[in-house]
């Protein structure tokens, strides 16, 4: 939507829960997690709902997607290692990365401008 509120668009429309949105810096993309595929997953799509791409693909639930300022990468906190981790990967959901890797809950990445 607009900064006022008008012009609001729904840009999913399913019976799942889609929901923790995070747009690219540039306006284009925006992050989100679904469980429309049975767990929670990362999908990326258009800012105008076109293009919902599933990125991730683990039986653990992920969540709370993060772009990087250059859109290169996404954050994003899984259960798959146990405990709430932190990983990264490129935007098209290659080479996931474990950042944080121990036995206490690590949430909500957000990158630093």
């Amino acid at each position: 939507m607009n900064p006022d509120g008008s012009g609001q668009i729904r840009v999913t429309n399913n019976s799942a829960k889609d929901y923790g949105p995070s747009w690219s810096l540039d306006g284009t993309k925006i992050a989100f997690q679904s469980d429309r595929d049975g767990n929670f997953e990362i999908y990326v799509m258009s800012s105008d709902g076109s293009g919902q791409t599933r990125i991730t693909s683990n039986a653990s639930d992920e969540f709370w997607p993060s772009w990087s300022p250059d859109g290169s990468k996404i954050a994003f906190e899984t259960t798959r290692d146990g405990f709430d981790e932190i990983y990264v990967m490129n935007a098209n959901g290659s080479e996931q990365t474990n950042l944080t890797n121990n036995s206490v809950s690590d949430n909500w990445p957000s990158w630093s401008p």
